[in-house]
């Protein structure tokens, strides 16, 4: 839609620009903001949209006025026909009336307005065209019902067709020109349009001369006290003629101007966005990745069993090593305790074989977080969303803060299910266990050799038989050799290897804290840090385009 419109009116049109950023700051505030308000920058955004789609050609004038103000008869007196019914012969109708300047009059642009076809008029159609009449062209004149009437859809009428018109023109009765009706009903609300309000004193001739320009005086306080003060009163007479020139050229002008349309969406986008700006501010809302953020990773990991699991990972890899490089004959006996990770089912083997089976393996078995850790977690929540909605408003604030603990009630499931498809590495094992292992066989093979041989040469003996021969090492027979080097080597190395598997092991636990925090992190961007950054997002889209519809 706005694209259209810039197509239509040009990239460089001010007004364009100020409806788009109306629209991004009303869809960015929707379900966030008070529905009222952003109901109410919809419908200036519709109305612009479709003003602007419209004749730029034409001014569309609306005189309004309370019950015996006149406005009928200066209606007739400036379009110079006796078209709207005056006093007691007007119809109790709901509708407005409406006399277009120019040959080809505003059709098009009358039924956006919702002006019946039997109340629409084009001026030049009737009379033959005067030189004042040209200096009118693109004039669009219409006569609203009256504003106190007692009828409720001629209220309504009124308040409708006063938001849609470019230039207001307000006619006062010197008897009643500060009623109360008028001014807070209407002229109070139009401050911030002050630039597209007219406002006319007629029956000015039934003031004596004296005291005529006092009442002029006394309305230019009257709209200062409205926040009008800028607005020009004319005084008029419809029946003896006086101000009526004066009041046509002001309408000449802003009719040559071409720029009333303009001006009076500016004036509706400023103001609806003066009301957004109200509930959004212009405050800078702080980063979710600073701060606060550190302390809600580590209380989640805290909460989640990441220290239990690094810790089982590092016993369970000490057992691991101790069983793979340990001297066969004793190594044995370390199976004979359960496996840390198979107790939280944390043991990627079991993982794998489950998934094997078509069961995904999405659950541990690390005790659930007690209620200091839950309440930690709850805490850092609540930290990081009051750092970030810090200085910003209320309802921004409220925002931030609901979306940082939507999801909190599911912190305890998602972790657990990230903990249980995080690949730890724990089923690969290193290089050198596989080496050691095969030296390790080797050493004890060596031994049951030379222990076998030392037997039967002990055999030969008992039995006083020849023995075969043998070769001595050195001070030693090959066979003890054999034996005293495959046991005490084998001890020797396996000593040496429960040094090196601490340090395996250590090594292995930190990659998987890393790889454990990284999955608790992607949780949190998840369920708390992620919905933050969208009411930011929000947040600052609103208020830019605020900005742009505020722009100077």
């Amino acid at each position: 839609m706005i694209d259209t419109l810039r197509k239509v009116t040009g990239r460089s049109s001010g007004v364009v620009e100020r409806v788009a950023g109306l629209q991004q700051a009303a869809d960015a505030a929707r379900g966030r903001l008070d529905p009222a308000v952003v109901a109410d920058a919809d419908a200036v955004v519709e109305s612009a949209a479709e003003r602007l789609r419209l004749s730029s050609e034409h001014t569309v004038v609306a005189i309004a006025g309370a019950t015996g103000s006149g406005k009928s008869s200066l209606f007739n007196a400036l379009c110079g026909l006796d078209l709207a019914a005056v006093g007691l012969r007007r119809p109790t109708t709901s509708w407005a009336l409406a006399c277009a300047w120019g040959p080809d009059g505003a059709h098009e642009l009358l039924d956006w307005l919702g002006i019946p076809k039997r109340h629409q008029v084009t001026r030049m159609g009737m009379l033959d065209e005067s030189a004042a009449d040209r200096k009118l062209h693109g004039l669009v004149l219409l006569d609203l019902p009256d504003h106190d009437s007692t009828e409720v859809s001629h209220h309504l009428e009124v308040e409708r067709l006063v938001r849609l018109a470019d230039v207001l023109v307000w006619v006062l009765d010197p008897q009643k020109y500060a009623d109360a009706a008028v001014h807070d009903r209407f002229l109070r609300k139009l401050a911030e349009h002050s630039q597209v309000v007219m406002v006319v004193l007629n029956h000015i001739d039934e003031i004596p001369p004296a005291g005529a320009e006092a009442c002029l005086v006394d309305v230019h306080r009257l709209l200062g006290l409205d926040g009008l003060a800028d607005v020009p009163v004319i005084g008029t007479s419809a029946t003896r003629g006086d101000g009526l020139s004066a009041l046509r050229e002001a309408l000449a002008k802003r009719v040559s101007r071409k720029r009333s349309a303009k001006e009076r969406l500016s004036a509706d986008v400023k103001a609806c966005a003066a009301r957004l700006a109200e509930h959004t501010g212009d405050a800078r809302p702080g980063d979710v990745r600073l701060g606060a953020r550190a302390e809600l990773l580590e209380a989640c990991a805290d909460a989640a069993g990441v220290p239990v699991v690094v810790r089982a990972i590092e016993a369970a890899s000490l057992q691991r090593a101790r069983q793979a490089t340990g001297w066969p004959p004793t190594s044995w006996l370390s199976r004979l305790r359960r496996d840390p990770l198979r107790r939280l089912d944390l043991d990627a083997r079991d993982k794998d074989a489950l998934t094997a089976e078509g069961r995904q393996v999405t659950r541990t078995r690390l005790r659930p977080a007690n209620s200091v850790q839950r309440a930690r977690v709850d805490a850092a929540v609540r930290t990081v969303a009051d750092d970030v909605s810090a200085g910003t408003a209320a309802p921004w604030g409220t925002a931030i803060r609901s979306v940082s603990v939507a999801r909190v009630d599911d912190f305890a499931d998602v972790l657990d299910g990230a903990m249980a498809k995080t690949d730890l590495e724990v089923s690969r094992e290193p290089w050198w266990w596989m080496t050691v292992r095969v030296l390790q066989w080797l050493l004890l093979l060596t031994a049951l050799v030379g222990g076998l041989w030392l037997g039967a040469l002990a055999g030969f003996d008992y039995l006083r038989l020849p023995a075969p021969g043998t070769v001595d090492v050195g001070a030693l027979p090959l066979p003890t050799l054999l034996l005293v080097a495959g046991v005490g080597l084998g001890v020797v190395i396996a000593v040496l290897c429960r040094f090196a598997a601490k340090v395996s092991a250590r090594r292995r636990a930190r990659r998987a804290d890393h790889r454990l925090r990284v999955a608790i992190e992607t949780v949190c961007d998840e369920l708390v840090v992620g919905p933050i950054q969208a009411e930011v997002a929000a947040y600052l889209r609103c208020r830019d385009g605020v900005r742009a519809a505020l722009a100077r």
